[in-house]
């Protein structure tokens, strides 16, 4: 990304944070909101623009350039050291949830049964981890990016596969906010990579919407969790009732041309 892409993107999570729209943006500037909608979809700000946008949000570009300098730092995962600590210690894993679904020091408190000087050490671990900076007052910032994941089959996944798992299909996954999909296909190579990349997306949107919702108080806001996979296989059930491969099966023989 550009340093003005990443000033643009800076400025409009500043807008999100301060529940600002495009709308009110155009009324305090004079322009169209589809005009407004332009300037940030191609980054087309003139510096006189730019900076009355920000004095109309309340920040000034210097803010907005150490935001977008931290955003770059962020990161989209943990190493394995760092997810065995956390997986390790229940309550140091329910803090680090905690802080990725956006809890406050309060609201972590209020609904858990961990006292402040407990919550605090907790939060102070994953300071040094880098997971998270615990800022005076007790204000979480993850140090996380929104493509952030945990290491395919680390510690955390080995977590849901060996104890969560069970848990997370005990419903018939018929009810409001529910769904299940079960899909047999026979792909391509090519078309395999196409649905890998969609499902991608899919997470993506996921991770933006979650973002999205950060404003709302949290009795408006619900834990979801979304499980994505595919992968070329078949049961083992069907598989104990092939045919045995022949020695060469499959393999095309290639005759030699005839001597002239």
């Amino acid at each position: 990304m550009t340093q003005t892409g990443a000033l643009v993107e800076a400025l409009k999570r500043a807008l999100k944070a301060r529940n600002i729209t495009y709308a009110q943006v155009a009324r305090a500037i004079a322009l169209s909101e589809a005009s407004v909608k332009r300037l940030f979809s191609q980054e087309s700000f003139t510096l006189k623009r730019f900076d009355e946008v920000c004095r109309f949000a309340g920040v000034d570009i210097a803010e907005l350039a150490r935001a977008a300098e931290s955003k770059e730092r962020e990161i989209s995962q943990l190493t394995l050291e760092q997810e065995r600590e956390i997986v390790g210690n229940r309550k140091l894993f329910l803090a680090a949830v905690c802080a990725l679904n956006h809890f406050t020091f309060e609201q972590i408190v209020q609904t858990y049964d961990l006292t402040e000087a407990e919550l605090v050490r907790l939060l102070m671990r994953l300071d040094k981890l880098k997971f998270i900076q615990l800022a005076p007052g007790n204000r979480i910032r993850l140090l996380v990016s929104r493509t952030f994941s945990w290491l395919p089959d680390g510690p955390i996944q080995q977590f849901f596969k060996t104890q969560a798992q069970h848990e997370f299909f005990r419903t018939r996954f018929d009810r409001e906010g529910e769904l299940m999909l079960f899909v047999n296909a026979m792909l391509s190579r090519a078309s395999a990579a196409t649905m890998i990349e969609r499902l991608k997306q899919v997470a993506n949107e996921c991770s933006r919407l979650h973002e999205e919702d950060v404003h709302l108080p949290l009795d408006r806001r619900f834990g979801h969790s979304l499980l994505v996979a595919i992968r070329p296989w078949n049961i083992q059930a069907f598989r104990d009732l092939e045919r045995p491969r022949q020695a060469g099966a499959g393999v095309q023989v290639r005759r030699s041309a005839p001597k002239k």
